[in-house]
Protein backbone atom coordinates (compact mmCIF):
# COMPACT_ATOMS: atom_id res chain seq x y z
CA UNK A 1 0.00 0.00 0.00
CA UNK A 2 1.53 3.61 -1.17
CA UNK A 3 1.43 6.21 1.14
CA UNK A 4 2.67 9.62 1.93
CA UNK A 5 3.02 12.65 4.18
CA UNK A 6 4.26 16.05 4.79
CA UNK A 7 6.26 18.20 7.44
CA UNK A 8 7.92 21.04 7.88
CA UNK A 9 11.31 21.04 9.76
CA UNK A 10 10.54 25.01 11.83
CA UNK A 11 14.22 25.63 12.31
CA UNK A 12 15.89 25.20 8.34
CA UNK A 13 11.92 26.22 6.50
CA UNK A 14 12.68 23.46 4.69
CA UNK A 15 9.51 20.94 3.53
CA UNK A 16 10.06 17.51 3.17
CA UNK A 17 8.28 15.09 1.33
CA UNK A 18 8.34 11.28 2.59
CA UNK A 19 7.18 8.27 0.95
CA UNK A 20 6.90 5.02 1.50
CA UNK A 21 4.84 1.87 1.47
CA UNK A 22 2.78 0.77 4.94
CA UNK A 23 3.78 -2.68 5.62
CA UNK A 24 -0.16 -3.57 7.42
CA UNK A 25 -2.53 -1.98 8.57
CA UNK A 26 -1.10 -1.61 12.10
CA UNK A 27 1.66 0.75 10.79
CA UNK A 28 -1.35 2.62 8.75
CA UNK A 29 -3.30 3.76 12.24
CA UNK A 30 -0.31 4.28 14.52
CA UNK A 31 0.52 7.31 11.86
CA UNK A 32 -2.90 8.38 11.48
CA UNK A 33 -3.30 8.29 14.98
CA UNK A 34 -0.15 10.56 15.27
CA UNK A 35 -1.78 13.13 12.49
CA UNK A 36 -4.65 13.29 14.92
CA UNK A 37 -3.51 13.50 18.08
CA UNK A 38 -1.43 16.86 16.82
CA UNK A 39 -5.17 18.43 15.38
CA UNK A 40 -7.22 17.78 18.52
CA UNK A 41 -7.42 18.11 22.16
CA UNK A 42 -5.16 15.63 24.68
CA UNK A 43 -8.65 14.91 26.09
CA UNK A 44 -10.80 14.29 23.16
CA UNK A 45 -7.28 11.96 21.61
CA UNK A 46 -7.56 9.85 25.31
CA UNK A 47 -11.37 9.84 25.05
CA UNK A 48 -12.37 8.90 21.17
CA UNK A 49 -9.14 7.09 19.99
CA UNK A 50 -8.14 4.75 23.10
CA UNK A 51 -8.61 1.17 21.92
CA UNK A 52 -8.68 1.63 18.49
CA UNK A 53 -7.52 0.04 15.63
CA UNK A 54 -7.83 -0.99 11.93
CA UNK A 55 -9.56 -4.23 11.35
CA UNK A 56 -8.75 -4.64 7.96
CA UNK A 57 -9.23 -3.28 4.48
CA UNK A 58 -11.84 -4.07 1.95
CA UNK A 59 -11.54 -2.61 -1.74
CA UNK A 60 -10.05 0.66 -0.54
CA UNK A 61 -12.77 0.59 2.11
CA UNK A 62 -11.18 1.33 6.03
CA UNK A 63 -13.07 -0.56 8.97
CA UNK A 64 -11.95 0.62 12.13
CA UNK A 65 -12.33 -1.17 15.39
CA UNK A 66 -14.15 0.48 18.55
CA UNK A 67 -14.43 -0.64 21.70
CA UNK A 68 -18.52 0.60 21.99
CA UNK A 69 -21.74 1.90 20.32
CA UNK A 70 -20.42 5.58 21.89
CA UNK A 71 -16.99 5.83 20.30
CA UNK A 72 -18.40 4.55 16.82
CA UNK A 73 -20.90 7.56 17.27
CA UNK A 74 -19.00 9.95 18.12
CA UNK A 75 -16.44 9.18 15.77
CA UNK A 76 -18.89 8.97 12.38
CA UNK A 77 -20.59 12.21 13.66
CA UNK A 78 -17.62 14.20 14.93
CA UNK A 79 -14.45 12.51 13.15
CA UNK A 80 -15.41 10.90 10.32
CA UNK A 81 -14.48 13.77 7.23
CA UNK A 82 -11.20 14.08 8.79
CA UNK A 83 -10.06 10.39 9.93
CA UNK A 84 -11.53 9.83 5.64
CA UNK A 85 -8.93 12.71 4.84
CA UNK A 86 -6.04 11.55 6.81
CA UNK A 87 -6.11 8.59 5.41
CA UNK A 88 -6.45 9.17 1.99
CA UNK A 89 -3.29 12.05 2.60
CA UNK A 90 -1.46 8.53 3.96
CA UNK A 91 -2.66 6.09 1.52
CA UNK A 92 -4.16 7.36 -2.17
CA UNK A 93 -5.91 3.73 -2.36
CA UNK A 94 -8.07 4.64 0.60
CA UNK A 95 -11.78 5.41 -0.59
CA UNK A 96 -14.17 5.14 2.52
CA UNK A 97 -14.28 4.80 6.38
CA UNK A 98 -16.34 2.29 7.90
CA UNK A 99 -16.60 1.43 11.89
CA UNK A 100 -17.10 -1.44 13.47
CA UNK A 101 -17.82 -2.78 17.33
CA UNK A 102 -14.80 -5.41 18.12
CA UNK A 103 -15.37 -7.54 20.63
CA UNK A 104 -18.12 -5.58 22.44
CA UNK A 105 -19.98 -8.56 24.47
CA UNK A 106 -17.11 -9.89 25.96
CA UNK A 107 -15.74 -6.69 27.34
CA UNK A 108 -19.55 -5.11 27.81
CA UNK A 109 -19.34 -6.89 31.82
CA UNK A 110 -15.69 -5.68 32.47
CA UNK A 111 -16.21 -2.29 30.97
CA UNK A 112 -19.69 -1.41 33.25
CA UNK A 113 -17.80 -2.66 35.88
CA UNK A 114 -14.82 0.06 35.10
CA UNK A 115 -17.55 2.57 34.11
CA UNK A 116 -19.55 2.24 37.51
CA UNK A 117 -15.76 2.30 39.44
CA UNK A 118 -14.54 5.02 37.51
CA UNK A 119 -17.71 7.47 38.32
CA UNK A 120 -18.05 6.07 41.66
CA UNK A 121 -14.64 8.00 42.45
CA UNK A 122 -15.14 11.37 40.19
CA UNK A 123 -15.88 13.56 42.90
CA UNK A 124 -13.74 11.85 46.13
CA UNK A 125 -10.79 10.89 44.66
CA UNK A 126 -8.60 8.67 46.35
CA UNK A 127 -5.87 10.61 47.39
CA UNK A 128 -4.27 10.58 50.85
CA UNK A 129 -4.98 13.16 53.59
CA UNK A 130 -2.35 13.65 55.49
CA UNK A 131 -3.54 13.43 59.53
CA UNK A 132 -1.02 15.76 60.39
CA UNK A 133 -2.54 18.86 58.55
CA UNK A 134 -6.26 17.16 57.22
CA UNK A 135 -5.34 18.92 54.10
CA UNK A 136 -6.74 17.56 51.14
CA UNK A 137 -4.50 17.79 48.58
CA UNK A 138 -6.97 17.54 45.76
CA UNK A 139 -7.96 21.17 46.82
CA UNK A 140 -5.62 23.43 45.37
CA UNK A 141 -5.67 26.88 43.43
CA UNK A 142 -4.88 24.99 39.97
CA UNK A 143 -7.84 22.82 40.52
CA UNK A 144 -10.22 25.97 41.76
CA UNK A 145 -12.17 27.05 39.06
CA UNK A 146 -12.55 31.14 38.97
CA UNK A 147 -15.78 33.20 37.68
CA UNK A 148 -16.80 36.34 39.05
CA UNK A 149 -18.83 34.61 41.06
CA UNK A 150 -15.50 34.01 43.66
CA UNK A 151 -13.31 36.03 41.89
CA UNK A 152 -12.60 38.75 45.17
CA UNK A 153 -12.83 35.19 47.63
CA UNK A 154 -9.76 33.62 45.38
CA UNK A 155 -7.93 37.27 44.64
CA UNK A 156 -8.12 37.61 48.96
CA UNK A 157 -6.58 33.85 49.57
CA UNK A 158 -3.70 34.36 46.91
CA UNK A 159 -2.71 37.60 48.80
CA UNK A 160 -2.53 36.08 51.91
CA UNK A 161 -0.18 33.16 50.75
CA UNK A 162 1.90 36.27 49.73
CA UNK A 163 2.23 37.73 53.20
CA UNK A 164 0.51 35.50 55.82
CA UNK A 165 -0.07 37.05 58.98
CA UNK A 166 0.40 40.68 57.95
CA UNK A 167 -2.51 41.01 55.47
CA UNK A 168 -5.86 39.53 55.31
CA UNK A 169 -5.78 38.48 58.71
CA UNK A 170 -8.00 36.47 59.59
CA UNK A 171 -9.35 35.56 56.60
CA UNK A 172 -12.94 34.81 56.55
CA UNK A 173 -14.72 33.15 53.59
CA UNK A 174 -18.48 32.48 53.51
CA UNK A 175 -21.36 31.46 51.49
CA UNK A 176 -23.98 28.75 51.06
CA UNK A 177 -22.91 24.96 51.30
CA UNK A 178 -20.94 23.83 47.94
CA UNK A 179 -20.16 27.28 46.51
CA UNK A 180 -16.45 25.96 47.09
CA UNK A 181 -15.18 27.29 50.33
CA UNK A 182 -13.62 24.39 51.63
CA UNK A 183 -12.09 23.93 48.28
CA UNK A 184 -10.82 27.47 48.49
CA UNK A 185 -9.35 27.88 52.34
CA UNK A 186 -7.74 24.50 51.97
CA UNK A 187 -5.92 25.96 48.60
CA UNK A 188 -4.45 28.28 50.63
CA UNK A 189 -3.09 25.59 53.15
CA UNK A 190 -1.66 23.66 49.83
CA UNK A 191 0.35 26.34 48.71
CA UNK A 192 1.85 27.16 52.32
CA UNK A 193 3.03 23.90 52.21
CA UNK A 194 4.29 23.20 48.55
CA UNK A 195 6.74 26.63 49.32
CA UNK A 196 7.59 26.61 52.89
CA UNK A 197 7.83 22.96 54.20
CA UNK A 198 8.85 24.71 57.65
CA UNK A 199 5.38 26.25 58.06
CA UNK A 200 3.23 24.25 60.07
CA UNK A 201 -0.45 24.36 58.93
CA UNK A 202 -3.37 22.82 59.86
CA UNK A 203 -7.22 22.69 58.65
CA UNK A 204 -9.90 21.86 61.32
CA UNK A 205 -14.09 21.59 61.13
CA UNK A 206 -15.25 23.65 64.16
CA UNK A 207 -16.99 20.02 64.94
CA UNK A 208 -13.32 18.45 65.05
CA UNK A 209 -12.32 22.00 67.30
CA UNK A 210 -15.08 21.09 70.02
CA UNK A 211 -14.59 17.62 69.81
CA UNK A 212 -10.57 18.29 70.84
CA UNK A 213 -11.90 20.81 73.31
CA UNK A 214 -14.10 18.75 75.29
CA UNK A 215 -12.26 15.98 75.10
CA UNK A 216 -8.91 17.79 76.56
CA UNK A 217 -11.39 19.38 79.30
CA UNK A 218 -13.01 15.69 80.65
CA UNK A 219 -9.25 14.48 80.66
CA UNK A 220 -7.79 16.77 81.68
CA UNK A 221 -5.37 17.94 79.40
CA UNK A 222 -6.31 21.47 78.36
CA UNK A 223 -3.00 22.92 78.40
CA UNK A 224 -2.01 19.98 76.02
CA UNK A 225 -5.28 20.91 73.88
CA UNK A 226 -3.68 24.56 74.08
CA UNK A 227 -0.19 23.89 72.98
CA UNK A 228 -1.53 21.57 70.05
CA UNK A 229 -3.28 24.14 68.55
CA UNK A 230 -1.24 27.10 69.05
CA UNK A 231 2.06 25.85 67.57
CA UNK A 232 0.78 26.41 63.76
CA UNK A 233 1.86 29.58 61.51
CA UNK A 234 -1.67 28.34 59.60
CA UNK A 235 -5.05 27.64 61.73
CA UNK A 236 -7.64 26.94 59.15
CA UNK A 237 -11.06 26.42 60.55
CA UNK A 238 -14.11 25.53 58.68
CA UNK A 239 -18.33 25.75 59.19
CA UNK A 240 -17.47 28.23 62.20
CA UNK A 241 -21.52 28.51 62.28
CA UNK A 242 -21.19 25.34 64.50
CA UNK A 243 -19.74 26.97 67.17
CA UNK A 244 -23.24 29.02 67.78
CA UNK A 245 -23.97 28.88 71.63
CA UNK A 246 -21.41 26.89 72.50
CA UNK A 247 -19.81 29.65 75.02
CA UNK A 248 -16.95 27.58 76.86
CA UNK A 249 -15.71 26.37 73.20
CA UNK A 250 -16.11 30.35 72.04
CA UNK A 251 -14.31 31.13 74.88
CA UNK A 252 -11.30 29.11 74.09
CA UNK A 253 -11.52 30.28 70.11
CA UNK A 254 -11.08 33.48 71.53
CA UNK A 255 -7.55 33.12 73.56
CA UNK A 256 -6.55 30.94 70.81
CA UNK A 257 -6.93 33.72 68.43
CA UNK A 258 -5.77 36.57 70.34
CA UNK A 259 -2.23 34.12 70.75
CA UNK A 260 -1.96 33.35 67.24
CA UNK A 261 -2.90 36.76 65.70
CA UNK A 262 -0.30 38.36 68.12
CA UNK A 263 2.67 36.43 66.75
CA UNK A 264 1.59 37.01 63.00
CA UNK A 265 0.10 33.34 62.59
CA UNK A 266 -2.48 33.00 59.83
CA UNK A 267 -6.19 32.85 60.73
CA UNK A 268 -8.94 31.70 57.99
CA UNK A 269 -12.04 30.93 58.88
CA UNK A 270 -15.29 30.03 56.80
CA UNK A 271 -18.81 29.75 57.76
CA UNK A 272 -21.99 29.44 55.69
CA UNK A 273 -23.21 33.25 56.71
CA UNK A 274 -21.50 36.45 57.61
CA UNK A 275 -19.97 36.31 60.81
CA UNK A 276 -22.74 38.95 61.75
CA UNK A 277 -25.49 37.07 61.28
CA UNK A 278 -24.49 34.17 62.74
CA UNK A 279 -26.83 33.46 65.84
CA UNK A 280 -25.33 32.83 69.22
CA UNK A 281 -22.02 34.15 68.63
CA UNK A 282 -20.13 36.79 70.76
CA UNK A 283 -19.77 40.08 70.07
CA UNK A 284 -15.64 40.05 70.75
CA UNK A 285 -15.48 36.95 68.30
CA UNK A 286 -17.53 39.14 65.72
CA UNK A 287 -15.66 42.10 65.79
CA UNK A 288 -12.13 39.85 65.64
CA UNK A 289 -13.54 38.19 62.36
CA UNK A 290 -14.43 41.97 61.14
CA UNK A 291 -11.40 43.22 61.66
CA UNK A 292 -9.85 41.06 58.67
CA UNK A 293 -10.91 40.34 55.63
CA UNK A 294 -14.35 38.94 55.07
CA UNK A 295 -15.27 37.62 50.92
CA UNK A 296 -18.42 36.27 49.75
CA UNK A 297 -19.24 33.64 47.93
CA UNK A 298 -22.51 33.31 46.52
CA UNK A 299 -24.12 30.96 43.92
CA UNK A 300 -22.66 31.07 40.42
CA UNK A 301 -23.81 32.99 37.47
CA UNK A 302 -24.87 31.28 34.03
CA UNK A 303 -21.34 31.69 32.44
CA UNK A 304 -19.52 30.67 35.40
CA UNK A 305 -21.57 27.32 35.75
CA UNK A 306 -20.81 26.53 32.17
CA UNK A 307 -16.92 27.34 33.15
CA UNK A 308 -17.41 24.69 35.95
CA UNK A 309 -18.72 22.46 33.71
CA UNK A 310 -16.16 22.75 30.56
CA UNK A 311 -13.44 22.13 32.83
CA UNK A 312 -15.04 19.39 34.90
CA UNK A 313 -15.85 17.23 31.56
CA UNK A 314 -12.01 17.85 30.46
CA UNK A 315 -10.80 17.25 34.08
CA UNK A 316 -12.58 13.28 33.72
CA UNK A 317 -11.66 13.31 30.28
CA UNK A 318 -15.35 13.75 29.09
CA UNK A 319 -16.32 15.43 25.86
CA UNK A 320 -19.62 17.03 25.96
CA UNK A 321 -21.21 19.31 23.40
CA UNK A 322 -21.65 22.93 24.25
CA UNK A 323 -25.91 22.86 23.79
CA UNK A 324 -26.00 20.17 26.52
CA UNK A 325 -23.57 21.50 28.76
CA UNK A 326 -26.01 25.22 27.67
CA UNK A 327 -29.01 23.39 29.13
CA UNK A 328 -27.22 21.80 32.15
CA UNK A 329 -25.92 25.08 33.32
CA UNK A 330 -30.02 26.54 32.85
CA UNK A 331 -30.97 23.90 34.71
CA UNK A 332 -29.12 23.38 37.59
CA UNK A 333 -28.88 26.80 39.24
CA UNK A 334 -27.55 25.28 42.63
CA UNK A 335 -24.14 24.77 43.92
CA UNK A 336 -21.15 23.48 42.35
CA UNK A 337 -21.98 20.31 44.17
CA UNK A 338 -25.10 19.92 42.15
CA UNK A 339 -23.57 20.91 39.01
CA UNK A 340 -21.03 18.31 39.50
CA UNK A 341 -23.51 15.56 40.66
CA UNK A 342 -25.53 16.06 37.51
CA UNK A 343 -22.09 16.19 35.13
CA UNK A 344 -21.37 12.89 36.56
CA UNK A 345 -24.38 11.43 36.08
CA UNK A 346 -24.30 12.09 32.45
CA UNK A 347 -21.24 10.51 32.65
CA UNK A 348 -22.51 7.46 34.07
CA UNK A 349 -25.37 6.84 31.68
CA UNK A 350 -23.74 7.69 28.78
CA UNK A 351 -20.83 4.63 29.51
CA UNK A 352 -22.80 2.81 30.63
CA UNK A 353 -25.15 3.05 27.67
CA UNK A 354 -22.43 2.79 25.44
CA UNK A 355 -23.58 5.68 23.06
CA UNK A 356 -24.34 8.96 22.88
CA UNK A 357 -27.21 10.29 24.74
CA UNK A 358 -29.93 11.88 22.73
CA UNK A 359 -31.60 15.11 23.94
CA UNK A 360 -34.52 13.39 25.57
CA UNK A 361 -31.93 10.93 27.33
CA UNK A 362 -29.99 14.62 28.53
CA UNK A 363 -33.35 15.76 29.46
CA UNK A 364 -34.18 12.65 31.88
CA UNK A 365 -31.11 12.52 33.53
CA UNK A 366 -30.76 16.04 34.50
CA UNK A 367 -34.64 15.95 35.60
CA UNK A 368 -33.69 12.87 37.79
CA UNK A 369 -30.76 13.99 39.25
CA UNK A 370 -31.57 17.63 40.42
CA UNK A 371 -32.66 18.08 43.52
CA UNK A 372 -36.51 19.38 42.98
CA UNK A 373 -37.22 22.29 45.18
CA UNK A 374 -37.63 21.50 48.65
CA UNK A 375 -41.72 21.25 49.75
CA UNK A 376 -41.66 23.36 52.67
CA UNK A 377 -44.39 24.60 54.37
CA UNK A 378 -45.49 29.02 55.04
CA UNK A 379 -44.72 27.70 58.79
CA UNK A 380 -41.32 26.40 57.97
CA UNK A 381 -40.35 29.63 56.14
CA UNK A 382 -41.65 31.95 59.17
CA UNK A 383 -40.11 30.32 61.41
CA UNK A 384 -36.77 30.27 59.85
CA UNK A 385 -36.66 34.16 59.14
CA UNK A 386 -38.30 34.83 62.76
CA UNK A 387 -35.34 33.05 64.61
CA UNK A 388 -33.35 34.53 62.03
CA UNK A 389 -34.43 38.23 63.17
CA UNK A 390 -34.93 37.11 66.72
CA UNK A 391 -38.49 38.00 66.68
CA UNK A 392 -41.51 35.96 68.42
CA UNK A 393 -43.10 33.72 65.45
CA UNK A 394 -46.84 34.01 65.87
CA UNK A 395 -45.95 38.31 65.64
CA UNK A 396 -45.35 37.87 62.07
CA UNK A 397 -49.21 36.79 61.62
CA UNK A 398 -50.57 39.36 63.96
CA UNK A 399 -52.15 43.42 62.91
CA UNK A 400 -48.60 44.92 64.61
CA UNK A 401 -46.91 47.85 62.36
CA UNK A 402 -43.73 47.44 64.71
CA UNK A 403 -40.84 48.00 62.66
CA UNK A 404 -38.72 44.99 63.58
CA UNK A 405 -41.87 42.76 62.50
CA UNK A 406 -43.11 44.55 59.27
CA UNK A 407 -39.60 43.80 57.45
CA UNK A 408 -39.49 40.34 58.50
CA UNK A 409 -43.00 39.89 57.43
CA UNK A 410 -42.29 41.28 54.21
CA UNK A 411 -39.26 39.27 53.43
CA UNK A 412 -41.54 36.21 54.08
CA UNK A 413 -43.91 37.28 51.99
CA UNK A 414 -41.36 37.90 49.10
CA UNK A 415 -39.67 34.76 49.68
CA UNK A 416 -43.17 32.53 49.67
CA UNK A 417 -43.41 34.47 46.26
CA UNK A 418 -39.88 34.20 44.34
CA UNK A 419 -38.61 30.77 45.85
CA UNK A 420 -41.67 28.80 45.72
CA UNK A 421 -43.99 30.59 43.38
CA UNK A 422 -46.89 30.98 45.91
CA UNK A 423 -49.82 33.26 44.38
CA UNK A 424 -50.39 36.91 46.08
CA UNK A 425 -53.83 35.32 47.49
CA UNK A 426 -52.56 32.67 48.59
CA UNK A 427 -49.89 33.87 50.86
CA UNK A 428 -51.79 36.74 52.20
CA UNK A 429 -54.57 33.79 53.73
CA UNK A 430 -51.41 32.03 55.00
CA UNK A 431 -50.10 34.91 56.91
CA UNK A 432 -53.18 36.31 59.02
CA UNK A 433 -56.18 36.59 56.15
CA UNK A 434 -54.12 39.53 54.85
CA UNK A 435 -55.16 41.29 51.44
CA UNK A 436 -53.36 39.75 48.29
CA UNK A 437 -52.40 44.10 47.28
CA UNK A 438 -50.57 44.12 50.56
CA UNK A 439 -48.43 41.10 49.45
CA UNK A 440 -48.08 42.80 46.22
CA UNK A 441 -46.86 46.03 47.63
CA UNK A 442 -44.61 43.82 50.29
CA UNK A 443 -42.89 42.33 47.62
CA UNK A 444 -42.28 45.04 45.47
CA UNK A 445 -41.08 47.01 47.90
CA UNK A 446 -38.52 44.25 48.92
CA UNK A 447 -37.19 44.02 45.62
CA UNK A 448 -36.70 48.17 45.10
CA UNK A 449 -34.68 47.94 48.58
CA UNK A 450 -32.48 44.67 46.94
CA UNK A 451 -31.55 47.32 44.48
CA UNK A 452 -30.06 50.05 46.61
CA UNK A 453 -28.83 47.83 49.74
CA UNK A 454 -26.27 45.25 49.94
CA UNK A 455 -26.81 44.59 53.14
CA UNK A 456 -30.08 43.56 52.87
CA UNK A 457 -28.74 41.38 49.83
CA UNK A 458 -26.69 39.76 52.06
CA UNK A 459 -30.26 39.08 54.49
CA UNK A 460 -31.35 37.37 52.19
CA UNK A 461 -28.93 35.60 50.74
CA UNK A 462 -28.10 34.33 54.19
CA UNK A 463 -32.39 33.23 54.74
CA UNK A 464 -31.78 31.73 51.76
CA UNK A 465 -29.12 29.14 52.49
CA UNK A 466 -31.05 28.80 55.38
CA UNK A 467 -34.55 27.16 53.52
CA UNK A 468 -32.47 25.90 50.55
Amino acid sequence: MRASFTFLVYGYNVLVIISFYMTDTKELWENTLVEVELNISKANFSTWFKNTHIVRIDDGKVVIGVPNQFVKDWLLTKYNKFLLKTLRGLSEDVRGVEYSIVKEERKRDRERKDVVQSVNELPLENLYINKNDNLNPKYTFETFIVGDFNQLAHAAAQVVTQKLGIVYNPLFIYGSTGHGKTHLIQAVGNYVKKVSQSKKVYYATSERFVVDYTTSVQDGKANTFKEKYRQYDVLIMDDIQFLSEKEKTQEELFHLFNALYDNNKQIIFSSDKHPNFIPGLEERLKSRFNAGMIADIPAPDSESRIAILKAKAAQNNFVISDEVIEYVASEVQGNIRELEGALNSLICQSQLKGKILSQNEVHSVIKNSTKLKKAISTKEVVQKISDFYEINEESIYEKTRKKEVVKPRQLIMYILREDFGISYPSIGERLGGRDHTTVIHSCEKIKKELKASNSLIQEVDQIRSLLH
